[in-house]
């Protein structure tokens, strides 16, 4: 069956991950491998947010690119994943703070926006994991998790933190980072890191939810 082996290493603990509401910020090269790993670990209640349309810069890093130039990210994933919901939207600064995230048992976030990252830690830090900059890296090794606060050698994360400073944030959540120094200035990536990322988060959701 499916889902054996996970059953096998989480016994009854399996039964969180079924019982699960997720939603996903953003599909890309970190967000899809996410996405991927927690469908095959069998949380299937997941609501993905996305409003890119696949193209082939996206094929070195990206979980189906290949087989959807031109399409929209969330429809494309729906045939791959059926269960999932769909939201087609661009996740800024003003979603974040109208939407509701109550329902959800976690919010993940792989987006690049600062203002709506910055939203999201203010909203949700009780129940947020969010992803730091994957991008210009190709050791997967230093790829670390920590909470906000602990994280380092990233100057995405140490504008994040800057920021939530001056509005007064003094509350932890969970931050994906990488230690390796930018080797470029342009944003080219490895799908070795970003997937990496991804894995990382999804690892972390389980974690979460099996504590639960």
């Amino acid at each position: 069956m499916r889902h054996d082996r996970i059953k096998l290493l989480l016994e009854d603990d399996f039964s969180k991950l079924q019982n699960a509401k997720i939603i996903l910020l953003g599909v890309g090269g970190v967000g899809s491998f996410c996405l991927d790993c927690l469908y095959r670990s069998g949380v299937t209640d997941i609501t993905i947010v996305d409003f890119d349309t696949y193209d082939e810069t996206n094929q070195n890093r990206q979980m189906w690119s290949e087989m959807h130039e031109d399409e929209v990210k969330v429809e494309a994933l729906k045939k791959h994943y059926p269960e999932v919901k769909i939201i087609n939207v661009r996740v800024d600064e003003q979603w974040v703070w109208d939407f509701d995230f109550d329902e959800y048992d976690l919010v993940l976030d792989a987006i690049d926006d600062t203002k709506a990252k910055l939203a999201l830690a203010q909203k949700c830090y009780k129940k947020l994991i969010s992803s730091f900059g994957s991008a210009k890296r190709i050791d997967a090794s230093k790829v670390e998790v920590g909470d906000i606060w602990k994280s380092r050698g990233d100057k995405f994360g140490s504008k994040i933190r800057y920021e939530l400073r001056k509005r007064g944030f003094k509350k932890k959540y969970k931050v994906i980072f990488s230690t390796e120094e930018a080797r470029v200035k342009a944003k080219g990536s490895f799908m070795g890191v970003t997937a990496s990322f991804g894995l990382t988060m999804c690892s972390e959701a389980v974690k979460t939810l099996i504590k639960k």
